[in-house]
Protein backbone atom coordinates (compact mmCIF):
# COMPACT_ATOMS: atom_id res chain seq x y z
CA UNK A 1 0.00 0.00 0.00
CA UNK A 2 2.76 2.47 0.37
CA UNK A 3 3.68 2.23 -3.11
CA UNK A 4 0.00 3.41 -4.61
CA UNK A 5 0.12 6.73 -1.99
CA UNK A 6 3.32 8.14 -3.26
CA UNK A 7 2.71 7.55 -6.95
CA UNK A 8 -0.95 9.13 -6.03
CA UNK A 9 0.36 11.87 -5.16
CA UNK A 10 3.10 12.18 -8.03
CA UNK A 11 0.09 11.99 -10.17
CA UNK A 12 -1.73 14.62 -8.31
CA UNK A 13 0.93 17.22 -7.83
CA UNK A 14 1.52 16.77 -12.20
CA UNK A 15 -2.19 17.54 -12.64
CA UNK A 16 -1.91 20.04 -10.31
CA UNK A 17 0.85 21.66 -11.96
CA UNK A 18 -0.32 21.06 -15.64
CA UNK A 19 -3.33 22.78 -14.94
CA UNK A 20 -2.12 26.15 -14.58
CA UNK A 21 0.56 26.15 -17.40
CA UNK A 22 0.17 27.68 -20.62
CA UNK A 23 2.86 26.08 -22.41
CA UNK A 24 3.84 22.47 -22.46
CA UNK A 25 6.25 21.88 -19.80
CA UNK A 26 9.34 19.34 -20.10
CA UNK A 27 10.05 16.08 -18.41
CA UNK A 28 13.28 17.01 -17.13
CA UNK A 29 11.10 20.60 -15.44
CA UNK A 30 8.92 18.34 -13.98
CA UNK A 31 10.82 15.96 -12.94
CA UNK A 32 12.90 19.33 -10.95
CA UNK A 33 9.75 20.21 -9.16
CA UNK A 34 8.60 17.63 -8.33
CA UNK A 35 11.96 16.09 -7.12
CA UNK A 36 11.51 12.55 -8.59
CA UNK A 37 13.47 10.69 -11.66
CA UNK A 38 12.41 11.49 -15.28
CA UNK A 39 11.82 8.35 -16.08
CA UNK A 40 9.19 8.16 -13.41
CA UNK A 41 7.98 11.74 -14.11
CA UNK A 42 7.55 10.14 -17.92
CA UNK A 43 5.88 6.82 -16.95
CA UNK A 44 3.44 8.64 -14.75
CA UNK A 45 2.82 10.95 -17.61
CA UNK A 46 1.84 8.43 -19.80
CA UNK A 47 -0.47 6.62 -17.68
CA UNK A 48 -2.26 10.14 -16.72
CA UNK A 49 -2.77 9.88 -20.83
CA UNK A 50 -3.67 6.81 -20.99
CA UNK A 51 -6.08 6.88 -18.34
CA UNK A 52 -8.03 10.27 -19.36
CA UNK A 53 -8.33 8.56 -22.88
CA UNK A 54 -9.58 5.09 -21.49
CA UNK A 55 -12.21 7.24 -19.57
CA UNK A 56 -13.64 9.35 -22.51
CA UNK A 57 -12.53 12.89 -20.75
CA UNK A 58 -13.14 15.98 -22.39
CA UNK A 59 -9.36 16.96 -22.04
CA UNK A 60 -6.55 15.43 -22.92
CA UNK A 61 -2.76 14.97 -21.71
CA UNK A 62 -0.43 15.81 -24.56
CA UNK A 63 3.32 15.15 -25.22
CA UNK A 64 3.82 18.03 -27.96
CA UNK A 65 7.16 20.51 -28.33
CA UNK A 66 8.94 18.97 -26.15
CA UNK A 67 6.83 18.96 -23.07
CA UNK A 68 3.54 17.88 -21.85
CA UNK A 69 -0.03 20.16 -21.38
CA UNK A 70 -3.71 19.63 -21.25
CA UNK A 71 -5.87 20.15 -23.87
CA UNK A 72 -9.58 19.89 -24.89
CA UNK A 73 -10.35 17.11 -26.76
CA UNK A 74 -11.41 17.94 -30.33
CA UNK A 75 -14.46 16.48 -30.89
CA UNK A 76 -15.79 19.01 -28.12
CA UNK A 77 -14.49 21.82 -30.09
CA UNK A 78 -17.50 23.18 -30.95
CA UNK A 79 -19.03 23.42 -27.12
CA UNK A 80 -15.53 25.25 -26.06
CA UNK A 81 -15.69 27.53 -29.03
CA UNK A 82 -19.02 28.50 -28.56
CA UNK A 83 -18.30 28.99 -24.20
CA UNK A 84 -15.42 30.98 -25.22
CA UNK A 85 -17.46 33.09 -27.65
CA UNK A 86 -20.75 33.51 -26.49
CA UNK A 87 -20.57 32.08 -22.56
CA UNK A 88 -18.86 34.02 -20.39
CA UNK A 89 -20.80 37.58 -20.71
CA UNK A 90 -20.48 38.49 -17.39
CA UNK A 91 -22.54 41.64 -17.24
CA UNK A 92 -20.74 44.88 -16.61
CA UNK A 93 -20.95 47.00 -13.70
CA UNK A 94 -22.46 50.20 -13.27
CA UNK A 95 -18.73 51.67 -12.69
CA UNK A 96 -17.26 49.50 -15.67
CA UNK A 97 -20.31 51.00 -18.05
CA UNK A 98 -19.61 54.55 -16.53
CA UNK A 99 -16.01 54.14 -17.59
CA UNK A 100 -16.43 52.45 -20.57
CA UNK A 101 -18.46 55.53 -21.60
CA UNK A 102 -15.66 58.14 -20.68
CA UNK A 103 -13.30 56.39 -22.55
CA UNK A 104 -15.71 55.50 -26.02
CA UNK A 105 -16.77 59.56 -25.77
CA UNK A 106 -12.97 60.67 -24.89
CA UNK A 107 -10.42 58.72 -26.33
CA UNK A 108 -7.52 58.51 -26.00
CA UNK A 109 -7.68 59.16 -22.27
CA UNK A 110 -5.49 58.63 -19.13
CA UNK A 111 -6.88 57.36 -16.20
CA UNK A 112 -6.34 60.35 -14.40
CA UNK A 113 -8.66 61.79 -16.80
CA UNK A 114 -11.33 59.36 -16.48
CA UNK A 115 -11.23 59.80 -12.81
CA UNK A 116 -11.46 63.01 -13.02
CA UNK A 117 -14.52 63.04 -15.35
CA UNK A 118 -16.60 60.04 -12.87
CA UNK A 119 -14.64 61.70 -9.62
CA UNK A 120 -13.66 58.38 -7.98
CA UNK A 121 -10.81 56.64 -8.79
CA UNK A 122 -11.30 54.13 -12.15
CA UNK A 123 -7.79 52.21 -11.81
CA UNK A 124 -9.40 48.61 -11.21
CA UNK A 125 -12.11 49.49 -13.47
CA UNK A 126 -9.62 50.49 -16.12
CA UNK A 127 -7.67 46.83 -15.50
CA UNK A 128 -10.73 44.85 -15.55
CA UNK A 129 -11.79 46.24 -18.87
CA UNK A 130 -8.31 45.87 -20.72
CA UNK A 131 -8.30 42.35 -18.97
CA UNK A 132 -12.01 41.79 -21.09
CA UNK A 133 -10.51 43.25 -24.35
CA UNK A 134 -12.73 45.95 -24.38
CA UNK A 135 -10.00 48.90 -23.68
CA UNK A 136 -6.51 49.01 -24.61
CA UNK A 137 -3.20 51.44 -24.24
CA UNK A 138 -2.77 53.91 -26.91
CA UNK A 139 0.30 55.15 -26.03
CA UNK A 140 0.75 58.31 -23.84
CA UNK A 141 0.17 61.45 -23.25
CA UNK A 142 3.03 63.81 -24.80
CA UNK A 143 2.76 66.34 -21.39
CA UNK A 144 2.26 64.00 -18.93
CA UNK A 145 3.70 60.99 -20.11
CA UNK A 146 0.46 59.09 -18.66
CA UNK A 147 -0.81 55.85 -20.19
CA UNK A 148 -3.71 56.95 -22.57
CA UNK A 149 -6.07 54.11 -23.38
CA UNK A 150 -8.53 53.53 -26.14
CA UNK A 151 -11.72 51.07 -26.59
CA UNK A 152 -10.99 47.99 -29.30
CA UNK A 153 -12.01 46.58 -32.41
CA UNK A 154 -14.20 44.29 -29.51
CA UNK A 155 -15.80 46.94 -28.34
CA UNK A 156 -17.45 47.75 -31.53
CA UNK A 157 -18.03 44.79 -32.57
CA UNK A 158 -20.00 43.69 -28.88
CA UNK A 159 -21.52 47.37 -29.45
CA UNK A 160 -22.41 46.56 -33.28
CA UNK A 161 -20.47 49.20 -34.25
CA UNK A 162 -18.55 49.75 -37.64
CA UNK A 163 -16.63 52.32 -36.11
CA UNK A 164 -16.36 55.17 -33.29
CA UNK A 165 -18.69 57.65 -35.21
CA UNK A 166 -21.65 55.95 -35.09
CA UNK A 167 -21.90 56.17 -31.48
CA UNK A 168 -24.79 58.29 -30.27
CA UNK A 169 -24.08 61.91 -30.20
CA UNK A 170 -24.20 63.07 -26.21
CA UNK A 171 -25.43 66.03 -26.20
CA UNK A 172 -29.32 65.77 -25.51
CA UNK A 173 -28.72 63.96 -22.21
CA UNK A 174 -25.82 66.76 -20.97
CA UNK A 175 -26.59 69.87 -19.44
CA UNK A 176 -26.23 73.51 -21.40
CA UNK A 177 -22.85 74.53 -19.35
CA UNK A 178 -21.16 71.11 -19.35
CA UNK A 179 -18.36 72.65 -20.44
CA UNK A 180 -18.34 74.43 -17.43
CA UNK A 181 -18.60 71.67 -14.81
CA UNK A 182 -16.13 69.73 -16.28
CA UNK A 183 -13.65 72.93 -15.67
CA UNK A 184 -14.96 73.19 -12.23
CA UNK A 185 -14.25 69.32 -11.20
CA UNK A 186 -10.33 70.01 -12.49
Amino acid sequence: MTDVAPEAGLRAGLEAILLVVDEPVAERTLAQVLERPVPEIAAALRALSAEYTAAGRGFDLREVAGGWRFYTRAEHATLVERFVRDGQQARLTQAALETLAVVAYRQPVSRARVAAIRGVNSDGVMRTLVARGLVEEAGTDSESQALLYRTTSYFLERMGLRELEELPELAPFLPDDVENLEEQKQ
